[in-house]
């Protein structure tokens, strides 16, 4: 309610975020920083004053780019990095595909589905109309890459688009819980209770476990 009411230049003027701490207390940085680390890491932030997406790699890695990645413009003031300010990388690309195409030599991809695509209900209230339009708003980079590839893919095949380079086709995996996620309430999403965590991460073993269990 705060948030609908006041910016958070108004209710957190000095700017205040316990995630910078827990980031620095708890990432090797200076590691992913590294060519030779294990971890490639892509992080995608929104330009507030372009609307353009922007993808933290490499030498740019470090705490800001990550809360900039996170930044929900209702919660968190704008985050600067190098004279631009950032807002969460979902409103333009969720996650960004595009970077493991062109960056990575594997062409497998997982995408972990966090918002359900479809909700069978009707939004009423003032919060679950916000919340499905942020829902839409953050699917919807997501299916505008997810047509791309296949279409890249099919010109692979038929042989109009050349392979090799930073072209490659790629086979992506989905993993989702759209009947869970579709129970839960719009205020489950700033739940960050360790016991909801972990329910959570339970539920998806059960999944896990369910869906490859040998058929009788």
């Amino acid at each position: 309610m705060i948030g609908r009411l006041f910016s958070p230049y108004e209710f957190n003027p000095l700017n205040l975020n316990p995630l910078r701490d827990a980031l620095g207390e708890s990432v090797d940085f200076e590691e992913l920083k590294k060519p030779t680390s294990p971890v490639r890491l892509f992080l995608a932030a929104t330009n507030v004053r372009t609307g353009r997406v922007k993808i933290f790699q490499g030498t740019e890695i470090c705490a800001e780019a990550v809360l900039a990645s996170a930044c929900l413009p209702f919660l968190f003031q704008a985050v600067e990095i190098d004279g631009e300010h950032y807002w969460d990388g979902g409103y333009t690309a969720n996650p960004a595909i595009f970077p493991l195409i062109y960056s990575c030599v594997s062409r497998d991809v997982v995408v972990v589905h966090i918002n359900p695509i479809k909700r069978p209900e009707l939004p009423r209230a003032a919060r679950d109309i916000l919340n499905r339009v942020n829902e839409i708003s953050f699917n919807s980079s997501l299916m505008r890459e997810m047509r791309v590839i296949p279409f890249c893919s099919e010109m692979i095949e038929s042989g109009q688009l050349e392979q090799g380079g930073r072209v490659k086709p790629m086979l992506i995996h989905a993993i989702s819980a759209d009947e869970l996620m579709m129970q839960l309430g719009t205020k489950s999403k700033l739940n960050a209770e360790r016991s909801f965590l972990a329910y959570l991460r339970d539920h998806g073993r059960s999944q896990s476990a369910i869906n490859v269990a040998p058929k009788a």
